[in-house]
């Protein structure tokens, strides 16, 4: 495993699919203030790899919301959309270690396949977010067999076979955590990847994602501290796994609190009463929305 440089690198790292609101002004402000307070690193990295919902305009406003807030950070910023070499690349790796495989279950027929299950009386396992695990039922399938269902016309998507990942990683799989997940837990955290089941690495219609792009970006650039929201608590564990398998640095992972809205939910990008730029129109200053998330 790498070892990490002296010096602190933070990173706030948005996806310009929608306009940040109150619980990413909390994120970056964090990641700002703890970079300063240490003498360390404040690095703005651009998520874009969903090129359907991603826009410039929404970019360009990211900039507009952070630069008012008074944030500054290094450049250049890295775009996730410039490095889709970089991560296929990294699938590769992961596929000679035999520890991929296409898979081509829809929504619908997972849904169907865990009602089929449901049913029979069986009770079908859930991720931590409460979507049902992928049955994995191309997981055995031959070189060859995978091969026809590659070149065949149905969209698919390469997925990790976590027991067989685990396999290849000796020792304990835990992370340090400077913050608290759901339940209070810091210090030192056993990762439990399994939780999650066979996580998606890249689509046919993507060339990676959010789990394989974010271990490798943070990699890159020498990020050494992860601050991030609450809800991102348990996919450390999948990023723990895909960093051991790759031979990359592990940071020190801090989660913090979510800012919830009138209903008791996390913010949405979908709620714009709540965005930044509303609160700036509405003659709110750099202040009050420090006041307000802090």
């Amino acid at each position: 495993m790498s070892i990490l440089p002296e010096q602190p690198v933070f990173r706030f790292a948005p996806s310009p699919n929608g306009l940040l609101h109150l619980g990413h002004a909390l994120s970056a402000i964090l990641n700002h203030d703890m970079a300063a307070a240490t003498n360390g690193r404040f690095l703005l990295r651009i998520e874009d790899i969903d090129r359907a919902r991603c826009r410039p305009e929404l970019e360009q406003a990211i900039f507009d919301d952070l630069g008012w807030l008074g944030l500054s950070w290094e450049h250049p910023v890295r775009r996730q959309s410039e490095h889709f070499d970089l991560y296929a690349a990294m699938l590769q790796r992961l596929q000679a270690m035999g520890i991929v495989y296409p898979s081509i279950m829809t929504r619908g027929e997972i849904r169907a396949a865990v009602a089929t299950a449901e049913a029979e009386g069986s009770v079908w396992p859930r991720d931590p977010d409460g979507t049902p695990i992928y049955p994995g039922r191309e997981r055995k399938l031959s070189l060859g067999e995978q091969a026809a269902l590659i070149a065949g016309d149905r969209p698919f998507a390469w997925r990790l076979d976590v027991e067989k990942a685990i396999d290849l990683v000796p020792g304990p799989l835990t992370w340090q955590e400077t913050g608290a997940g759901p339940a209070g837990e810091t210090g030192q955290i056993p990762a439990d990847p399994t939780s999650w089941g066979d996580v998606i690495l890249s689509r046919s219609d993507a060339p990676s994602s959010y789990h394989l792009s974010v271990v490798i970006d943070d990699a890159l650039q020498g990020v050494t501290h992860v601050v991030r929201g609450r809800d991102l608590y348990h996919a450390t564990s999948v990023h723990r796994l895909l960093q051991r398998l790759l031979d990359l640095p592990e940071p020190v992972y801090h989660h913090h609190r979510l800012i919830l809205g009138p209903d008791g939910k996390k913010l949405s990008k979908s709620n714009k009463d709540t965005g930044i730029a509303a609160f700036r129109a509405a003659g709110k200053t750099p202040a009050d929305i420090r006041e307000m998330v802090l």
